[in-house]
């Protein structure tokens, strides 16, 4: 038997002999001016970077303190009114919720495939295998979440001193780091019964609104000379406790969650390298919802008349099986309304800008089905179907559910005075486009980054990465121009639903008509 001692001595020698081999094989691989030119162009780029975002984020500041509140966003005479306080503790949670998820998905204590094969099977202790990682985690978390909490802080906070937005930024870093290691915790066990689950994420609901409110706290003033101390004293104590008891136990997580969490992490660090997000979401994916799965089966019962209706109800099927819950399109949507019931004094662009973000992020989401069929298009052409009637099956499930959104979304916005009894439709048919939208998304091809830019007079431009990049996104914000145009205007006039109609439609048609992706299309 092997003593604690010995055992961790050994797994600390074998995880600095593989860094070690790991270290000089990738500098054989670069040189010294390589090494400078990567430095320098980050650098620069980075520089130039933050300098678009704190110029952007002060002519937003000032956009919002000279608005009024009651009259400066799309909604104006709202019968309900939104508190900005409670708006901006229900972007906070959401924010520490969004982080909890991606951890879970990640890891965050994970390996990757190469270590997992070489590591994990040595009898040892794999605490020094799994912590390197795990602590550069936290800390890229803890500092990530801290600089994406300022500009934040300082729109939200416009009558806090500079010190206050600083404690603000390092109390959401703090809680950040809490719920970081709340996912690492998650790790050790498998999930309970559905009674412990649902008590679980009970608990952690709770702890996550208990966080969310610690930032707000920290402009307060509170403890009395200290002002916003307090509030970071306690977000650094939950996280270091936290934090403690999972690198404690890091090293008792299973194999089979350590490969997963890596080897997640390598699909998503790669998607995001290469700038694909149709990578990434697949990354992302969740597993199959049984309880969906059940509902699914049910379509097979019936016989089926012909193969166009065989393959419109496995597209179904598959979108019931494998499309997540809605409760992110309900999140997203319920985002909407309270950014524009609130009395926050955001201006009408800055919403308009919020709502297209929010119907590309639903409009993404709602690819699943779409994404996985597009690895194998070789598949569809065995089906005794032209490819029009192929896509047309594929956008079916994403056109239906998107109407149905961009309607819920347009007729509150008229029941709270935005608008005419047109908007509905509208928005009914601006979601009928994002569906197409979705499936041309789904469908793009890797940009090919070998390819040159093209000169123009501003500069080299990479045409072609950027036409693959923006394939299915051109698609969806088209079609909300204008329904946006509308609630800009106040009034969804016949000329627009007219409008609204020809870009859905064409959109439609571009999608049924249009050819299979090539990688290189748009040169």
């Amino acid at each position: 038997m092997v003593t604690p001692g010995p055992e961790r001595r050994l797994a600390r020698e074998a995880v600095a002999f593989t860094r070690a081999q790991s270290r000089t094989y990738n500098r054989s691989l670069t040189s010294l001016g390589d090494a400078f030119a990567d430095i320098y162009t980050s650098v620069l780029a980075f520089g130039c970077a933050a300098a678009m975002a704190v110029s952007f984020v002060f002519a937003l500041r000032d956009g919002i303190e000279g608005n009024d509140p009651g009259r400066s966003g799309l909604v104006t005479g709202s019968p309900l009114q939104l508190p900005a306080a409670v708006l901006w503790f229900l972007m906070t949670y959401a924010a520490l919720a969004g982080i909890l998820t991606v951890a879970r998905r990640l890891g965050p204590v994970a390996v990757t495939g190469a270590q997992g094969a070489w590591w994990l099977p040595l009898p040892v202790d794999r605490g020094p295998m799994v912590l390197p990682t795990f602590r550069r985690r936290i800390m890229w978390v803890g500092l990530g979440s801290a600089v994406g909490y300022l500009p934040f802080s300082l729109l939200t906070g416009l009558d806090l001193s500079v010190g206050a937005h600083a404690a603000a930024a390092a109390t959401f870093g703090a809680a950040a780091l809490t719920v970081l290691g709340a996912a690492a915790i998650l790790q050790l066990g498998p999930q309970g019964a559905r009674t412990g689950r649902r008590a679980g994420a009970a608990v952690i609901a709770l702890v996550l609104a208990l966080l969310a409110l610690l930032p707000r706290v920290a402009g307060t003033g509170w403890p009395p000379g200290m002002p916003g101390l307090g509030a970071v004293a306690l977000a650094v104590a939950a996280a270091v406790v936290v934090l403690t008891v999972a690198l404690r136990r890091a090293g008792t997580v299973g194999s089979t969650e350590l490969i997963r969490g890596g080897a997640v992490s390598g699909h998503a660090g790669a998607s995001v390298f290469f700038l694909d997000a149709n990578e990434l979401l697949r990354s992302l994916a969740g597993e199959p919802r049984p309880a969906a799965a059940g509902r699914a089966a049910e379509l097979y019962r019936r016989p089926t008349r012909g193969p166009l209706a065989g393959l419109v109800r496995a597209d179904i099927a598959a979108f019931l099986r494998l499309q997540p819950g809605f409760t992110a399109p309900g999140l997203w949507l319920a985002a909407c309304l309270a950014l524009m019931i609130s009395d926050a004094g955001l201006p009408a662009p800055m919403q308009l800008a919020f709502v297209a973000v929010a119907g590309c992020a639903v409009a993404s989401g709602m690819g699943t089905v779409a994404r996985r069929t597009a690895l194998l298009p070789e598949l569809d052409a065995l089906l005794p179907l032209s490819p029009a009637q192929v896509r047309a099956s594929r956008m079916l499930m994403p056109a239906a559910a998107l109407a149905l959104w961009m309607t819920v979304l347009t007729g509150t916005l008229v029941l709270l005075g935005a608008g005419g009894p047109l908007l509905v439709l509208m928005g009914a048919l601006a979601g009928l486009g994002m569906g197409a939208g979705t499936v041309r998304g789904a469908t793009r091809p890797a940009a090919d980054w070998t390819l040159p830019p093209v000169d123009t007079p501003m500069g080299p431009v990479p045409r072609t990465q950027l036409a693959s990049l923006l394939r299915g996104l051109d698609a969806t914000i088209l079609c909300l121009l204008p329904t946006g145009l509308a609630l800009y205007l106040g009034q969804a006039f016949p000329a627009l639903l007219a409008a609204q109609a020809v870009v859905s439609g064409a959109a439609v048609l571009l999608v049924l008509l249009s050819g299979p992706a090539r990688p290189g299309a748009g040169r």
